[in-house]
């Protein structure tokens, strides 16, 4: 059985935001009480990944250095790569071709959030099927397909063709921001030729698993949370939701501190050495009261 590395792409230029990201990244702007990146590495802590590669413009890297250092003190090994332009998501397994080695490899990208119950259940399926040898996307059904892939299918709910922010589409079944690759990704990346977008395609690598017969699909529940929070308007809706569980349940999600301890990466000790300057912040007071 294959290790599985993660890979958060954290870079683009974060335009639908300007000018809120003329300053920072936007992976690094706040969702809710902590920085939207927090939420992308808590999917792949969930998932039990402990190998993480950052990738972002160099402009920006040192600012997820700052904010994450090598993760030692979260009890998990995390590298950083740089993305020297934003050439497309499929870059990413270019440009960690080192980090992935041998391994299968979980990408997902910065500015996506995954929350519900199922989650778990479907973390274990997308891993059975990569011991199977097969990659695994996962579906959402949005009311704007046209600004994401689009994962066409028959009658009998079988993948036809993904196709990339079509102009037209009747499917509003779409792509989102998790892929479960096996080892080869590396190499089909490398076929690539860049689209009229002059981007690398993830879209063209699931085309490809597909054409192999080596593509599942997870389709995401109607109850299941996920949100591209690359606009105004889902990077406020995604801070509401957020503080409306934490309202109605007095639980946070996506707190990396908290998530590495309750999974035993760190001790008591290092968990309360991780929080010690968080203390004046709600936030802090939070994981100070998860202290068991």
């Amino acid at each position: 059985m294959k290790n599985v590395k993660g890979i958060v792409l954290a870079g683009g230029a974060g335009s639908r935001l300007y000018p809120l990201t003329f300053g920072t990244s936007k992976q690094l702007l706040p969702v809710y009480d902590k920085p939207m990146i927090y939420y992308p590495i808590a999917s792949l802590l969930y998932a039990g990944i402990k190998e993480i590669l950052i990738i972002s413009s160099p402009k920006d890297l040192p600012r997820y250095k700052d904010l994450l250092n090598n993760g030692s003190h979260l009890g998990v090994n995390i590298q950083y790569a740089e993305q020297q332009a934003p050439n497309g998501i499929a870059e990413a397994f270019l440009i960690g071709d080192k980090f992935i080695s041998e391994d299968n490899v979980c990408l997902i990208l910065g500015d996506n959030i995954f929350h519900g119950n199922k989650f778990e259940i479907y973390l274990k399926d997308a891993f059975k099927n990569l011991n199977k040898g097969f990659s695994t996307i996962f579906g959402y059904k949005v009311s704007n397909p046209e600004e994401f892939g689009v994962i066409e299918t028959d009658n009998n709910g079988e993948i036809l063709n993904i196709i990339e922010k079509p102009s037209h589409t009747e499917s509003n079944l779409i792509v989102s921001g998790m892929y479960f690759y096996t080892n080869d990704v590396v190499e089909i990346a490398k076929t690539l030729k860049p689209s009229n977008r002059n981007e690398l395609e993830i879209s063209d690598i699931n085309n490809i698993y597909l054409k192999l017969n080596n593509l599942k699909l997870i389709r995401l529940s109607s109850d299941f949370y996920w949100s591209d929070t690359g606009t105004y308007d889902s990077l406020i809706s995604a801070s509401q939701y957020f503080q409306n569980i934490e309202k109605s349940t007095g639980n946070k999600y996506g707190c990396v501190e908290e998530i590495v301890y309750n999974l035993g990466y760190i001790n008591k000790n290092q968990f309360l050495s991780n929080i010690e300057n968080l203390k004046n912040s709600s936030y802090g007071r939070y994981l100070f009261n998860q202290i068991k």
